[in-house]
């Protein structure tokens, strides 16, 4: 199973210097993805949880590309209507390329409103608009001469019912967002009935969990996936690695933009991890 890690590309504490760190991190931990999430309009609903500066993910992924070797680069999630689905197929293509083949290309939905109709998009219409937007951007990669022969993992984002089986028709992974683990081995069991009764293969599965340590363990039934003293945590991915997860994303934020004032809590969180999961000789200190 392959780690991941949901770096902060937005928030006042969000400037060059601060990404280039952060993915220096992640890829000197030894961590096997690093993704960033999107939005184009700071609108008031998503400037309440995600302040600018906001850093627009396929810029951002090009120029970490440049600044790291080995580790992949994604996107959690990029939000497919808000883009022509030919300009996302050239971008990411483009990407790709220029990365050697490391891009991971997350999709979902939206939720932001105010920010659909900023950008003149039907919000209503966004699971719809969804669906043909992959379609296309799939009917894109297939013309090799213009994107290149590389299968870019498509993975997609939703914890809806309608999410899952979007990603039984459309993606290679299904990628849902800050869960507990009951709720994971309940879902991996409808994702694969989906698959046999639309006679599709299971997609694969990527969750995304919080990665929130604490000195005393958590419990509850509304414990999330990766909350949790650092033995809940390794058992959270001994779990999810049981349950077929090919790779998980941890993702540090807990929902105050000033934490990406300090990053540093964050980073002490998940050099604990790799501690824990990778053996010193996969890591490099960052430079």
């Amino acid at each position: 199973m392959k780690i991941g890690v949901n770096i902060l590309n937005f928030g006042p504490g969000a400037d060059p210097g601060v990404l280039r760190d952060w993915a220096r991190t992640v890829e000197g931990l030894g961590f096997d993805l690093l993704m960033v999430s999107d939005h184009i309009a700071i609108t008031p609903d998503v400037a309440e949880r995600y302040p600018a500066p906001f850093y627009e993910p396929f810029t951002t992924l090009s120029w970490l590309a440049g600044l790291t070797t080995r580790v992949r680069l994604g996107t959690t999630v990029l939000i497919a209507p808000y883009r022509h689905p030919l300009l996302t197929a050239r971008m990411a293509a483009n990407l790709d390329q220029l990365s050697g083949g490391r891009l991971v290309l997350g999709v979902g939905v939206g939720w932001a409103r105010q920010e659909f109709a900023a950008l003149g998009i039907p919000f209503e219409q966004r699971g719809r608009l969804t669906d043909d937007h992959l379609r296309d951007i799939r009917a894109a990669w297939t013309d090799t001469a213009s994107y290149g022969d590389r299968r870019i993992p498509l993975w997609v984002g939703g914890n809806s019912e309608a999410g899952l089986r979007r990603a039984v028709r459309l993606g290679d992974a299904w990628h849902p967002l800050r869960c507990t683990v009951p709720w994971l081995r309940e879902a991996a069991g409808r994702l694969r009935a989906a698959a046999d009764e639309q006679q599709l293969p299971v997609p694969a599965l990527a969750p995304r969990i919080a990665l929130r340590p604490t000195a005393a363990p958590v419990g509850g039934p509304a414990r999330l996936a990766g909350e949790g003293t650092i033995d809940q945590i390794m058992d959270d991915l001994e779990q999810l690695r049981l349950l077929g997860a090919g790779t998980v994303v941890l993702d540090p934020y807990g929902g105050d933009p000033d934490e990406t004032l300090h990053p540093q809590a964050a980073w002490q969180a998940l050099a604990t991890v790799a501690a824990h999961f990778y053996p010193p000789c996969t890591r490099t200190e960052p430079s």
